[in-house]
């Protein structure tokens, strides 16, 4: 008998797949009134309300699974659940039709002046000239990332008649063919769209993405919606360019600081704003509750879930196995994944010597959630790794080879895209680490750690010099250096180790050196 603790209101449609099960005892209370229980339960059941922390964990000593109604888990400490050997789950789908369509909404209510002109009816008057509005057939929209949500936009959008454009680093053109819609540069949607939607995750990479530069970018009367996460659109750059006229409008469901107080977009007549109702539907709130009560019943059959948040249970023995090679295969994903910023078709892993010998199945999945990670909004790793990579198109493979190249082990990761492939190679040395030995053609030694910087270059005299000079003047210090060149005067490869990440700016000067062919910042 297993006995599951909701401490949140989930429905009891919801809660049916849980109640149906003759081996599971449901018990429906706050955790501070299940106190004396607390130490029998071994799943526990949440949405925002409850706050899963360490002092909690301590409390229930046989839990097994936290299962989180609904996308974020901000209110759960993940990483104290993992320390615990608890697996934490989430339900990432539940809400994609229900953002979708209120960013839809947003969109004909903003085109339409619906709120304003409700407003107005309501206060008695009736001037219809002051509310003359858009129609969306024959626009331009420019969907920026194009996971779940951006992709169920798009459909609508094309049924609509609009012009569908989309900037993700990661869309492959069959995709974009089959959905209809164009792939385009940042620059490309800003200058083209009349209207602007964002569905990305917030990452450094992505706060303040629509920030003054890239707004003085787009076109004169664009209207800007941000369904996804505050802070994507810059909200100051936001204000300057509503005040100036250039932005017509714009849509939020979502602020940087929520709530956000008395903040000078609410002033603005051509702003609407709803207080992050994206998934708030009875259809949403349904699916999150019944995916997660199955995944949690999955979970204690026996079975494997597929929306775990952290690692899922290792035996012991297992995991000391595999670790080093675990952890290589991860760094690997990653570097892949920052090097080849375009669309990858395949995937395959290559393993060789006394890996080869292991269980490689839980190693190429980690391989996996290290490439995907940077490319989704949601969470990633190696239990819903394959399932995404299915989901971008993405196939992938294993084999196995007795060429070790000189090393006791090998792993080997080639990454195909529509016009380059990549090829990058590691080993691990015990008691001296994770190496990688072979890089896009070159052979090489460094550790796959930190901030890396890759230079390719034409190998000529003083090289080093002029890089280590721009990267000096800038207090931007080098722990390491590796080189590697094809033959004497050629092409030629530095990998650094940075003590701190480099800026873009940084990048630019760097490019800008004579007989430097290209750049990257490989962050790890």
């Amino acid at each position: 008998m297993f006995r599951i603790l909701v401490s949140d209101p989930i429905s009891e449609e919801g809660l049916a797949p849980l109640r149906k099960s003759e081996h599971i005892e449901v018990v429906q209370k706050k955790v501070t009134e299940a106190e004396e229980r607390l130490h029998e339960f071994d799943a526990l059941l949440v949405r925002s309300a409850t706050k899963v922390t360490e002092e909690l964990l301590v409390k229930m000593p046989n839990l097994k699974i936290v299962g989180r109604a609904g996308v974020g888990v901000d209110n759960i400490d993940v990483e104290a659940a993992t320390r615990h050997g608890v697996v934490v789950i989430n339900a990432p789908n539940g809400n994609t039709i229900s953002t979708a369509e209120h960013t839809f909404a947003m969109m004909a209510a903003l085109v339409r002046h619906i709120p304003q002109a409700h407003v107005s009816v309501k206060s008695r008057e009736w001037n219809r000239s002051a509310f003359v509005g858009s129609e969306l057939h024959g626009k331009h929209l420019g969907i920026v990332g194009f996971g779940r949500i951006g992709s169920e936009v798009a459909k609508r959008a094309r049924a609509f008649g609009m012009n569908v454009h989309v900037y993700d680093p990661f869309l492959t053109k069959e995709r974009a063919e089959k959905l209809g819609v164009s792939i385009c540069s940042l620059d490309e949607v800003l200058a083209l769209s009349d209207i602007i939607t964002v569905h990305t995750p917030l990452t450094k990479e992505t706060k303040g993405l629509l920030g003054e530069k890239n707004l003085a970018k787009t076109k004169k009367g664009v209207y800007l919606l941000n369904c996804a996460r505050g802070g994507i659109i810059d909200e100051q750059a936001l204000v300057k360019f509503l005040e100036n006229g250039h932005v017509a409008g714009a849509a939020l469901d979502v602020f940087e600081q929520e709530p956000p107080g008395d903040h000078p977009l609410l002033s603005f007549d051509n702003v609407i704003v709803t207080p992050h109702l994206g998934a708030s539907t009875i259809e949403a709130q349904l699916n999150v509750a019944t995916q997660v009560a199955e995944e949690v019943l999955q979970f204690l059959n026996g079975k494997p879930v597929t929306s775990s948040i952290n690692l899922p249970t290792l035996s012991k023995d297992l995991y000391e196995k595999i670790q080093s090679f675990y952890t290589l295969a991860k760094k690997m994903g990653m570097i892949a994944s920052q090097y080849m910023n375009l669309p990858v078709q395949e995937i395959t892993v290559t393993y060789a010597g006394t890996v080869a010998d292991l269980e490689t199945t839980y190693i190429t999945r980690s391989l996996l959630a290290g490439f995907l990670k940077p490319r989704v909004a949601s969470t990633v790793n190696e239990v819903n790794a394959a399932m995404i990579a299915k989901e971008r198109g993405i196939t992938f493979g294993e084999k196995f080879s007795d060429q070790t190249h000189g090393y006791a082990n090998c792993i080997s990761l080639t990454v195909y895209g529509e016009n380059k492939t990549f090829t990058i190679m590691g080993t691990h040395i015990p008691n001296y680490g994770n190496r990688i030995v072979y890089f896009d053609g070159f052979s090489i030694d460094f550790a796959p750690e930190g901030y890396l910087l890759y230079i390719q270059h034409q190998d000529k005299p003083g090289m080093i010099g002029k890089v280590g000079n721009v990267l000096g003047s800038h207090h931007a210090n080098i722990a390491t250096m590796q080189v590697g060149r094809q033959q004497a005067g050629g092409r030629a490869i530095m990998m650094l180790s940075l003590d701190k990440p480099l800026d873009d700016e940084l990048l630019e000067k760097l490019v800008d050196i004579e007989d430097i062919e290209s750049a990257k910042k490989l962050e790890l």
